[in-house]
């Protein structure tokens, strides 16, 4: 059963505490109060600015899980003020381990200073959880997918046009690449994980995968450096900064270039041109 005060009293609680550079927004010279309005909470949680105010006014009807995921998220939450939201509203909290897709509030605090650079939260399975405005300018919007598709390995063997973004003399390295971290992601979760089910729809689906596959590849890293082939600006050699959060299996993925090397210059082009040309 939903515990509309103490629900009422937790928003405000965590909305107040939050400080406009807490989640990336500009404090601005006309904010006279601490703590975030409920309009910008409600647009950082993806919904409208009534359902949350209702919420915080004791109204409303009862959250849904993808709602109350969403406000976790946009309040960043820890897991632990995540399930306690969960249980205030009437839910049982989803289940914790690698497949959680909540993104742990100090991930999120370093990618929202990340809007001038090429940036993205992956899963292990490369599922995008959220990225930067430049890097859905370098390699489109990949936070859009849905079902399997949501795995960049997926795609890689089953969607001709993942491909293109990257030049083509790193096809083979990463398509051995992909192939072994899922075999490593198999076996370390177990036979009836998401990375199981992903291994079984490849094999099923892609002749080449099972190609690779067979052939048992296993501690096959990603390259430190990039190779990119942008359909605006052409040829970029990024060198790519991981940092990994074990507790949750999410990756920040960092995407540099050289000052005054070319592909610094052309960063700064497609800064201007954005994500016009993948729209």
């Amino acid at each position: 059963m939903i515990d509309r005060t103490g629900l009422a009293k937790f928003l405000r609680n965590r909305r107040e505490a939050l400080q406009p550079e807490d989640v990336g927004l500009p404090r601005g010279p006309r904010r006279r109060t601490n703590g975030l309005r409920r309009e910008e909470v409600a647009s950082l949680c993806h919904m409208s600015a009534d359902y949350y105010s209702r919420l915080e006014r004791e109204r409303g009807p009862q959250p849904s899980h993808m709602m109350l995921a969403s406000i976790a998220q946009g309040l960043h939450m820890s897991l632990d003020e995540r399930d306690h939201l969960f249980r205030l509203a009437g839910h049982n909290p989803p289940a914790r381990g690698a497949s959680t897709e909540h993104i742990s509030p100090g991930l999120l605090r370093v990618f929202d200073r990340l809007n001038d650079t090429p940036a993205e939260i992956i899963t292990e399975l490369g599922e995008t959880l959220r990225q930067s405005p430049m890097g859905v300018a370098l390699t489109g919007d990949t936070t859009q997918y849905t079902g399997p598709a949501r795995s960049t390995g997926y795609r890689w063997f089953t969607d001709p046009a993942t491909r293109q973004i990257y030049a083509p003399e790193e096809h083979p390295f990463l398509t051995r690449m992909w192939a072994s971290g899922l075999r490593e992601l198999v076996t370390l979760r177990g036979p009836g994980s998401r990375a199981a089910h992903l291994a079984d729809l490849l094999l099923d689906c892609s002749e080449e995968f099972r190609r690779v596959w067979d052939d048992h590849e296993i501690g096959i890293r990603p390259h430190d450096v990039k190779h990119f082939n942008h359909p605006e600006v052409g040829a970029l050699e990024l060198t790519c900064q991981r940092l990994v959060d074990p507790g949750q299996a999410h990756s920040l993925l960092v995407y540099t270039a050289i000052p005054g090397s070319e592909s610094y210059e052309k960063l700064q082009v497609l800064s201007v041109v954005g994500a016009q040309t993948f729209r």
